[in-house]
């Protein structure tokens, strides 16, 4: 039997169903004299990320709202079920009883149902986006919020700017929509609120455990609530589903409470915990959602230096997708549709150092102390010396990402023939592979005895054996990125090695980090929304990590230390 302990807001944990309890709507469910109430409208949109969509939503305003001072705003998923005053849930007179009391901040509650495709005709079936749009994982969900209804909401309220000042909740499918948004914006929403939570394999909602204890931790809130009785059927078993989810963010060192029950798949719970659920979430308000304090020596902190973030050190150039390092840890990147190549010093400062690259793309920095660039255009390979003179190594090939060995090897992809070449210290050329879908990033393992090139178009890295003269071997298919669930993709970019052996890998995810048996062990996030394009080590002993993003630069540091690719360096033995 456990015990839920109830405070000013709910604030222990409850570790196992509570038996033969009954649960009923307490007075903050209720209506209550004397207490101001808000406002319900009810609204229709079409929408544009779920092309020919249509669907009803709600806006409540509280009688508290003052359209001089910006308001916090909370999103319900399946709204008519949410805002109905006779329904389990009552979410209006909840709120009209907690912002009267001061327990919740002044907020405008936005109640939407998921969207329908209206048949052509009476007698065609309409579509029913419910599960498309509240089960699957990526972004979609989160940009529809963010990109339709929140600017329309905006037009419309003084509301905040503040992601602090933004909750989503939901409950079954709505649930797991709920975190899913947050989970993928917490640049927009802060705090989750979720009841009986479909985490399960609807549509790939079991893998969001397994990412949340991958993943650098985010900003968030949680609030999770489940019964033993929820459904087990062909997706998988709720209860059991909500549990993992509630590890992994207790692993991964959330700010997060879960609480159970003996119900089903149904409000009666959710509805008579719901006031203080939204306690919890908005407990010490305005006092910011900050990321987790709760620093393990597990996963992504194993890499990453604790309470710090990417530092911009640059933006405002065109393709900055390619970036070497030389033996003193200073960076070159290319900004390549302004024809020129720049560098970056140990201490971060930003110069140009190359005018007239002559479409300079795919860089690398050979054990000559050379910087070897692909010329796209020009269909060459040149190196420049240290005073930035060319000279031509290779002619007659289109290169786009490169990497140079400690034998002054070059090899390089042509991804549209589907290609790697290699050109050896003596500037002969040859194809050494021709099969993988669209070759990318290529870069030499940490002793320089494997090659490991990427398929941005899927999710796997590619691991070759490299014989003594250049030729790649026993491939295999060995790195297993994860991906967004809106596509297969991974648009896996630049590589790089530490010097335990682990490779990171430039994906729209963030930097990706496998072991060398080849499983993504952590994920780092972003600077911004859209992925990375390359990650490298540089600075003083190759121990920060440095990101190209768009056309941003960014670094942080980080606990590991970089391969050079001018030695070989014998990483230690994995474990299994």
């Amino acid at each position: 039997m456990c015990r839920i302990f109830l405070f000013a807001f709910l604030v222990v944990v409850a570790t196992g169903p509570v038996h033969g309890q009954d649960y009923i709507l307490g007075p903050d469910s209720q209506r209550q004299p004397g207490v101001p109430r808000g406002t319900v409208t009810q609204e229709t949109w079409a929408s544009k990320i779920y092309p020919g969509t249509v669907r009803d939503y709600w806006i409540y305003v509280p009688a508290q709202y003052d359209p001089h001072k910006p308001a916090c705003v909370m999103i319900f998923q399946d709204g008519a079920g949410m805002v109905s005053e006779t329904g389990g849930w009552r979410v209006p007179a909840v709120l009209d009883n907690l912002i009267h009391k001061g327990e919740v901040p002044v907020m405008i509650g936005v109640f939407i149902n998921p969207g329908v495709l209206p048949a052509s005709s009476p007698g065609q079936q309409s579509r029913y986006n419910r599960s498309y749009e509240y089960d699957a994982l990526g972004n979609r969900y989160a940009r529809f919020l963010a990109e339709e209804i929140l600017p329309e909401l905006a037009r419309r309220y003084n509301i905040s700017k503040n992601p602090n000042d933004y909750a989503i909740a939901g409950s079954s499918s709505g649930g797991m929509a709920a975190f899913n948004a947050a989970w993928n914006r917490p640049d927009v929403f802060r705090r989750v609120v979720s009841f009986i939570g479909s985490y399960t394999n609807l549509r790939g909602g079991d893998a969001l455990a397994s990412l949340i204890r991958k993943t650098e931790p985010k900003p968030l809130r949680v609030f999770l609530q489940d019964g033993s009785k929820d459904l087990d059927i062909y997706a998988g078993n709720w209860f059991l589903a909500n549990q993992e989810i509630f590890s992994a963010l207790q692993y991964a060192g959330y700010e997060s409470n879960f609480v159970t029950g003996n119900e089903g798949h149904n409000a009666k719970h959710g509805g008579a915990i719901f006031p203080d659920a939204l306690r919890w979430a908005w407990k010490d308000y305005p006092k910011p959602v900050s990321r987790a304090e709760k620093i393990n020596d597990r996963g992504v902190y194993d890499i990453l230096e604790p309470h710090t973030e990417w530092e911009l050190l640059g933006q405002g150039y065109q393709l900055t997708a390619d970036s070497a390092v030389d033996k003193d840890g200073n960076v070159y990147f290319t900004d390549a549709r302004n024809n020129r190549i720049l560098k970056i010093d140990r201490g971060g400062k930003i110069s140009i150092w190359k005018e007239a690259s002559n479409g300079a793309h795919g860089i690398a920095f050979g054990p000559d102390g050379r910087l070897y660039a692909g010329q796209h255009d020009r269909k060459r390979i040149v190196a420049f010396s240290s005073d930035g003179k060319e000279s031509v190594i290779a002619e007659g090939v289109q290169s786009h990402h490169l990497t140079v060995t400690a034998r002054n090897e070059v090899y390089f992809s042509e991804a549209p023939a589907h290609r790697v070449w290699m050109v050896d210290a003596a500037g002969n050329k040859r194809v050494v592979h021709d099969g993988i879908n669209w070759p990318r990033g290529v870069h030499a393992s940490t002793d320089q005895s494997l090659l490991v090139i990427n398929d941005p178009h899927t999710r796997w890295v590619w691991s070759f054996q490299v014989r003594s003269d250049g030729s790649l071997i026993n491939g295999q298919p060995f790195y297993r990125l994860e991906t967004a669930d809106e596509s297969s993709e991974t648009d896996a970019g630049g590589m790089v090695f530490d010097t335990e052996g682990f490779l990171y890998v430039a994906t729209k995810l963030g930097v990706q980090v496998c072991d060398q048996p080849g499983r993504v062990t952590a994920i780092i996030n972003p600077p911004g929304s859209e992925g990375v394009s390359d990650v490298f080590f540089a600075g003083p002993d190759l121990h920060w990590l440095y990101v190209t993003d768009g056309d941003k630069v960014y670094r942080r540091p980080v606990k590991r230390r970089g391969a050079g690719p001018w030695n070989a360096v014998k990483p230690p033995q994995p474990r299994l």
